[in-house]
């Protein structure tokens, strides 16, 4: 077995000292304060293709590895996310404005290695489809080659993670171009891996849209991993076509929460609300709008509004706030129009969106909806933040297809004292994943992807290795 290099403790300042530019770049500020982090460097298509030549040369070493000595440097990156976590803790609530506790920054380093670990230890063996004494046919999965990953910002090291163990534990190397909002994230994610990770099989190109573009379209990388809107996913379709990539796209979502008239509002209020409100709604994967049965509606509001007052926004560093401001400007402008909008409608708000004028940092207050039409723009768009319209309905049928009638279908969940229940709801529903009283609770063991306009492939699990490899048949 290979031996890796011990790594080192990385602080705060050592990390930005690896990954911030001292010349000009981009001006990475804190989306909670206003305060300058760094200038984060912002490189070009040639840039990507000299990272592409490296990470071509790269993969046939790695790639002629075996599956057990790629997972041992898989588990020796994870100890070295887990050695400078506290660090990329702190740089990620600084750059990406969500705070140190609850299911935020600690949380999404720890998932990082937690993501590591798990895809080090899935088993794929060659799997034997036929043998009846006359054929004998083994599927197996060769590497690809390299992979371009493009990530989003609202969870950049852990969607980061999530697309390069696989691709690593596949023989894959992979080039990776990150948000133009969150690139020091990524980069000192990087920069803490490639303490453990052999030279060029991992590469950060922080740069524009020409980077995302140039990447999607390179003849020589073979995959294309992308987590992001709906409309990019699409260009990306487009401008692979001529190289017939492969792809796995998680693009947006809306996800319905449906609850049955037999829980009680108390017990699942908690649960409700960080199904909507972890990463204070940014999020693909989080509830964007709930249904609730006329017989409990009320109920169900009350305990809502009870658990979303208890819960403290504030700047990431504080320790005690738990939610944090929205990442950026566009994104800010975007759920105050749809509230807002909803307001003039007549929608009644519960509490919040009335967000304070002349603060620093893009700060909109926790906000609950209620008696919202179904079709309001803020049900039926996006809004990808804190903001939860709670919609009225009478019969299941209802639920459903309200549920089912958007063109975007990434999660959805079922709300119910009775499971078996909750499950013969949860089959009607058009969604990549239904969680039964939960939401958005991914695992690294179980298989991910939307439907619909949410995207298409697989991550996480076995079927998500096997996303990353070229199945081979050998017959004879």
């Amino acid at each position: 077995m290979s031996t890796q290099p011990a790594t080192a403790t990385m602080t705060y300042q050592d990390l930005l000292a690896r990954i911030v530019g001292s010349g000009e770049g981009r001006a990475i500020s804190d989306p909670a304060t206003g305060e300058l982090i760094g200038q984060a460097p912002v490189q070009t298509a040639a840039d990507l293709d000299a990272a592409v030549s490296v990470a071509r040369s790269a993969q046939p070493g790695w790639g002629a590895r075996s599956h057990a000595e790629r997972s041992e440097y898989l588990n020796a990156a994870a100890d070295a996310v887990e050695a400078s976590a506290e660090a990329l803790a702190e740089l990620l609530s600084r750059e990406q404005g969500k705070p140190l506790n609850g299911p935020n920054a600690r949380f999404e380093v720890g998932a990082c290695s937690a993501w590591l670990r798990a895809a080090a230890a899935f088993e794929l063996e060659p799997e034997v489809v036929v043998d009846d004494g006359e054929t004998h046919a083994v599927v197996h999965y060769r590497p690809l080659g390299v992979v371009g990953a493009i990530g989003p910002w609202n969870w950049p090291m852990m969607i980061s993670v999530w697309q390069i163990a696989p691709s690593l534990r596949m023989g894959n190397t992979v080039v990776l171009k990150p948000s133009e909002y969150t690139p020091l994230s990524v980069l000192a994610l990087a920069a803490v891996m490639n303490q453990a990770l052999p030279e060029g099989l991992l590469q950060v190109v922080p740069g524009g849209r020409d980077v995302g573009e140039a990447l999607s379209a390179h003849k020589d990388v073979d995959k294309i991993m992308f987590t992001g809107s709906t409309a990019t996913g699409k260009a990306i379709i487009r401008s692979s076509a001529d190289t017939v990539k492969r792809l796995t796209l998680e693009l947006g979502g809306n996800d319905a929460g449906i609850v049955l008239d037999d829980v009680d509002p108390q017990a699942i209020a908690e649960d409700l609300f960080w199904g909507a409100f972890i990463n204070t709604g940014q999020t693909c994967a989080a509830m964007k709008r709930l249904y609730v049965p006329d017989a409990i509606y009320d109920q169900v509001c009350d305990a809502l509004v009870e658990v979303a007052g208890k819960m403290p926004m504030g700047i990431g560093l504080d320790e005690g706030n738990v939610l944090g401001p929205l990442q950026n400007q566009a994104q800010y402008d975007i759920v105050a129009k749809l509230v807002e909008d909803a307001k003039a409608s007549g929608a009644r708000m519960l509490m919040g969106g009335n967000p304070e004028s002349g603060q620093p940092g893009y700060f909109y207050p926790t906000t609950l909806v209620a008696d919202i039409d179904n079709a309001n723009p803020l049900v039926a768009e996006e809004q990808f933040g804190p903001a939860l319209p709670i919609i009225r309905y009478s019969t299941i049928d209802e639920a459903v297809q309200m549920a089912n009638g958007l063109d975007v279908g990434l999660g959805a969940s079922v709300w119910s004292a009775d499971p078996a229940r909750a499950r013969e709801v949860a089959a009607r529903i058009e969604a990549g994943t239904v969680w039964i009283n939960k939401h958005g609770a991914v695992d690294p063991r179980v298989p991910f992807g939307g439907v619909k306009q949410s995207g298409y492939g697989l991550e996480f699990g076995v079927a998500g290795l096997k996303a990353l490899g070229v199945p081979q048949v050998i017959a004879g």
